[in-house]
This record gives C-alpha cells, structure tokens and sequence, in this order.
C-alpha cells in the first residue's frame, strides 16, 4: 500500500538498539546530543556509521545501503526549495519527481516543517524522503535514501536519533516533577469534546471511552453510534476488537504462571514447550521465555501468511509451523521488530501450560477466561466472535476508494482468531478501564489477593528495547518518557478497528479509546496529546493537531486515488490468469461479478482496480474498505503470468495455476 506516513515518525509523531539484557549498563549510558553542524542537536543513530563529508553529517545503515544525511541550507524560499538545495549538495545526480510534499504543525521549536516523499515503483524496494525543519531563515534538511527493507527494520533506530534532532537552544516541553490536575466534570468535559469534535473530522461513527483517576473510574461510556448511519448507541459495554491490546494481557498469564513456578522468564522457551523452533537450532536455543514477546529477537514482521491464507479451520498450531520457517533479520536486541507469531506463541504456550491435555487454542481461552478476566470482573472480555457479536458491538469502518468511511467487510477480522493472543480479543470501555486499573494497583484485586505479584507484572514494563526517543517496548507494553513522565500504553489495529490504553503510575491516571473505524488510528495520538495538556496544562498543540490531520489526511488520499483506475485496466485484467497459488500465501483466484473483476483469497475477496507504477508495470489494488490499496505487481516468473507481493522485508510471488 503507498505509505505518505512519515518514515521518521518520530520527527513529528511521539512514536531501537541496545544488547539485550543489558538494560541496566545501556541506561546507565543515557545517548547524548551531538552538534550537527547544522546549528541542531541530535542524538547520533545508534549502530550506524557517521562520518562528516562536505560540511554535512552523512549516518550509513550498517547494511550499507541506506543514508540519512543532515544538511544545513542558508537561505530558501520554502520548504520544498530547502530539500531541493539539499540534494542538490549531496547527491547532484537526484532527480526524482515528488509525489506529495506537505507542511504538518512546527513543533520540537522549529519554526517550519516541510515533509517531501518522493515516487518509487515497488519493484524498486526504496524509501526517499526529504525533511526541512527551519529555524528562523536558516534550515537544517534531512535526507532519507535507501533499501526499503532496511528502513523498515532499523525504523526505530532513525526515530530514536531524529526524534531527538531539535534546534540548539530549545528546551523541550517536560511534566516532570508535575501533579496532574484532578479530572474535574470541566477537564472530562474537554476530553469527551476533543473526542466528539475528532470524531466528526475523521468520520468515525462510534467511540468507547474510559477515565480512571487515584483507583476510580470516573467517566465511562461511548460517543456516537455502533454502525455509521444506525441508531444503536456507544455505551460502556458495547464490543469492540481491541487488536494487539491482547498482547499485554497474555503476558499478565505468563506472569501468573512464573508467580506459580509453572516458568521462568530466562527459561529457554525449549524447556516449557519443547517442540517450539525458531528458524536454525542454534536461534531455537537462545530464545528465552521473556523473548517471546520483547518485539526483541530480530524476528521481522510476517503477517501476510496469515492475513490472506487464513480461515476458520486454521489451527493455532501453525503459530509454530510458521516460526520454524522463519529466522530473525537481525540480532537478538539489535533493533525493535514487531512480530505477531511471537507474541501469539507466548500466549499458547501460557496456556498449554496450564491444560496440557487440551488443543492449544481452547486451553488459552480457558486460562485467559479463568486466570484474567474473570478476576478481573471483565464480563465482556473474549475471544468468540458470536459471542460479541450477539448484541451489543461496534461495527467495522474504513474507507475505500470513494473516500467516505464506510462499513468494511468483518470476513477479514477472523484471520486473527488462530492467532489470537497476538490480537484476537473483544472488549468494551469498562472491562478496558477494569484491566488498566489492575495496572494502576499493581495487580491488587479489590479484594486484597494479587492477579498476579507485583515483581512479575512489573516485569512486563522492562526496557528490551527502544522504539524511538525516550521510549521502549516492554512485554506487550510500551513507555514513553519524553515528556517527564512514565506513560505506559500499548495500541491495537485491526481492518475497522483502532484502539490504545495508557497509565501513569505516578499520579495514578489512566484512558481507554476504543473506536470501530480505520481513521480512529489517528485519533489515539491525538487523543494522547490532549490527555495530556488537560492533565500539566500543557502546551496548546492537541487542536492544531486535529485540524491538520484531517486537512493533510485528505490531501494524502486524494494524491492516492489520483493513481488508481477504480474499474481497472480493461486490458490490464483480462490478461490475469484465473488463478494463482503461492506456498506460503495460498490460492488467489480472479472472477467477474456483475462486470466488476473480484479478487478471491482464503481470508476475503475484493473487488480490484489497478495503478499504473512509474517503470511501466502496474498492480493489481484491492478497493474494499480496510484493504483499499493492497497492491500485486503483475509481472512473469519462468515464462509464467505472476503476482508480486512486496512488504517491506519479503517478496512474495503467486505463480498461475492451471489447476
């Protein structure tokens, strides 16, 4: 799918790497800022080379096929003439064509920024990116230029340094020290509009919201309705699929069972589950138990086996057939790589330890069930789809190609259930705030007993590794410290579906927002940021924030649907062979529908359109709402008609089956 997302997030968005389990030695260590020669700071990329060359600081990725380069310009006339001079100093020869150059609010104490992302044609594999930050009438550039598979695993590392890049004399908004402010009936007031006039700029019809304040929850509810266009109102107890939050509460029945002795955290994963393997033997052996879910073992994201090849009788077990298939692209604490199988391995392996005799996805049910929600009192917390899905539930949102948000197919979301301590859980404003709450106490229940101890729930809060400036993943936690305090939170991404919780032990304060669209993804930043300007009366961004996104958002769309036939190539689609087959993927099948081409795999089907890609060849772009933009390049492989699938580190190639 075209990416405008910015690739150092960082830069403008509160988003890796370090030996593992050398936490201690690497804080003790803090990055310190360097001059750029650019008259801005920054903290170097870690692991990478640097070297000064012409007047400017030049990082290379220790592949060797990437660059990020600072480049000081004196005088331009904006900030697509800044980049522009920029390149022309660092590499004369650059001549790409820009496809989108937007300016998003100045923050960080510059006075401009200007994001330029450049055309590329997928078989191509690269990321260029240009970033002016201006500070008075000189500009300090950035400039982004390499393998797109190396951006994507060391994406971490250039958030943690260019999250850091900031004018010389800046000192950087900070809470530290700071109580927050109670959440008074006014301040909730300002949350729940902030939310309700976010709502309507991103066209999300339904929100589920919690409040927690000194071991209370003091606003519960929903905003807007469940399906766009219904009646059915948002409460505290309507469902939604809450994605990778479920990360988080399979590592609190890990901690469980270590309180029990049942594991360890540095057990060899081999130990308790002897049949798990991870690519080589000798990779097997280093991965210890806490490693299953540390987003740290090098283990690239691979999710498109089980996004197109997944159904309802897809066993849990082919979480571990698919890992004894894959090897880390990096070393164990190297960078941060978010992994699904991982986690969703952590999660069965929790409960097969406690049924043994049971298949491995009705034994993690009936643990999460018995050992997590129940003492939690979370009433609406599951895994059974017809169980959510019987009354009271948000519905699936997303946008396709007309551009309004729309309802999106649900077939889609049941691809997660074979994994689904990764991310296949359903809950609700209330039984969200309930698990945060836990949190919050430590895991003291309010009866007095411990879900689980304090020393194995905190475990889950461990610096493995970092994702960006001041910030860390844990064990299906997050932390960022950037502004002065401790802000745990994890999010969660389904098709329809966004959502993220966060808790501030230090003045006991927490959130939960559920939303039932794909543009609620850019509410939960938001949110956040709003969160916390009513809690240390902070800096006035969050609004600022919200009109750009919406403004920028649209911009970005719009540039996108530019490139795509909605009906497709006429000549383009007929030349599709019937059906493909890949491995790994499965079958991909191509049929008319009432004059409109429709894409078939395991999980889902989509009509199709095509885009016409700068070398010539074109792809294939699957329009349903939630997938819009899912693009195969039609190509040949050994005198056979081929569709190449790309994500950021694979390649994968569906070849004509006649069969």
């Amino acid at each position: 799918m075209k990416r405008f997302a910015l690739i150092t997030s960082a830069l403008l968005l509160a988003a890796s790497p370090l030996p593992l389990l050398a936490q201690e030695a690497a804080e003790s260590q803090a990055p310190v800022a360097v001059e750029t020669g650019t008259g801005a700071m920054m903290v170097p990329i870690p692991g990478w080379a640097s070297e000064t060359r012409d007047g400017m600081l030049v990082f290379t990725a220790p592949e060797g096929d990437v660059t990020a380069a600072l480049v000081a310009v004196d005088a331009a006339t904006d900030g697509q003439d800044a980049v522009k001079r920029a390149w022309t100093k660092f590499d004369p020869a650059f001549a790409r064509e820009i496809e989108l150059a937007q300016d998003p609010p100045a923050r960080e104490g510059w006075d401009q920024i200007t994001v330029v992302n450049y055309k590329s044609s997928p078989a191509e594999k690269v990321a260029v990116q240009g970033i002016g930050l201006r500070k008075g009438d000189g500009w300090t550039v950035v400039l982004i230029n390499g393998a797109l598979a190396t951006v994507a695993k060391r994406g971490a590392q250039i958030n943690q340094a260019f999250g850091s890049l900031r004018p010389a004399d800046y000192a950087k908004e900070s809470f530290a020290g700071k109580a927050a402010n109670d959440l008074t009936a006014a301040r909730i007031a300002e949350l729940t509009g902030y939310v309700e006039k976010a709502m309507e700029g991103l066209e999300i019809p339904g929100v589920g919201l919690a409040l927690i304040e000194d071991g209370k929850i003091v606003w519960e509810g929903g905003l807007g309705v469940t399906s766009r266009g219904g009646t059915d109102k948002v409460d505290k107890d309507t469902e939604f699929m809450i994605a990778s939050n479920t990360k988080g509460m399979a590592t609190l029945l890990l901690s469980t069972l270590v309180d029990e002795g049942k594991l360890a955290w540095d057990q060899k994963v081999t130990d308790v589950y002897p049949s798990f393997r991870l690519g080589s033997d000798e990779t097997t052996s280093k991965v210890l138990v806490e490693h299953l879910i540390c987003a740290c073992t090098g283990l690239p994201r691979k999710d498109m086996q089980w996004v197109m090849n997944t159904s309802h009788t897809t066993p849990a077990s082919d979480t571990f057939v698919q890992l004894a298939a894959t090897e880390p692209t990096s070393g164990f604490g190297e960078v941060f790589q978010y992994n699904n199988l991982m986690a969703s391995a952590a999660g069965y392996i929790g409960g097969h330890l406690v049924y043994p005799d049971m298949e491995l996805g009705a034994a993690f049910d009936r643990a999460m069930s018995e050992r997590i929600f129940s003492p939690l009192g979370m009433t609406r917390t599951t895994f059974d789809f017809s169980k959510a899905m019987a009354t009271n539930w948000a519905r699936p949102h997303a946008r396709g190609y007309d551009g309004p948000v729309e309802a999106a197919p649900m077939d889609w979301n049941y691809m997660v259930y074979p994994y689904r301590p990764a991310g296949g859980a359903w809950s609700s404003a209330h039984d969200m705030a309930l698990y945060t709450l836990n949190e919050l106490n430590k895991g003291k229940l309010a009866d007095g007993r411990q879900l689980a101890s304090e020393k194995n729930l905190l475990k889950r809060r461990q610096h493995y590794v970092p994702t960006g400036e001041e910030s860390w993943y844990g064990m299906g936690l997050m932390q960022s410290s950037g502004l002065g305090k401790d802000v745990f939170f994890h999010g969660g991404s389904l098709i329809g579906y966004k959502s993220n919780f966060w808790f501030i032990p230090e003045d006991r304060v927490g959130a939960v927002l559920l939303t039932n669209s794909d543009t609620g993804q850019a509410l939960l930043g938001l949110f956040e940021r709003k969160l916390m300007e009513v809690l240390y009366d902070g800096k006035d961004e969050a609004d600022e924030n919200l009109t750009a996104a919406v403004s920028l958002g649209a911009e970005a769309r719009e540039t996108f649907r530019k490139q795509v036939d909605p009906k497709g190539d006429a000549e383009v689609l007929a030349q599709l062979a019937p059906r493909y087959t890949n491995a790994d993927l499965g079958p991909l099948t191509f049929a008319k529908k009432d004059g409109v081409t429709v894409a078939t795999m395991t999980s889902g089907s989509s009509a199709v359109g095509t885009q016409a890609n700068d070398d010539g060849t074109t792809s294939i772009v699957m329009m349903v709402p939630g997938f819009f933009g899912f693009p195969l390049v039609v190509g040949e492989r050994d005198g056979k008609r081929a569709l190449i699938l790309l994500d950021a580190q694979h390649e994968y190639v569906f070849l004509e089956d006649a069969g």
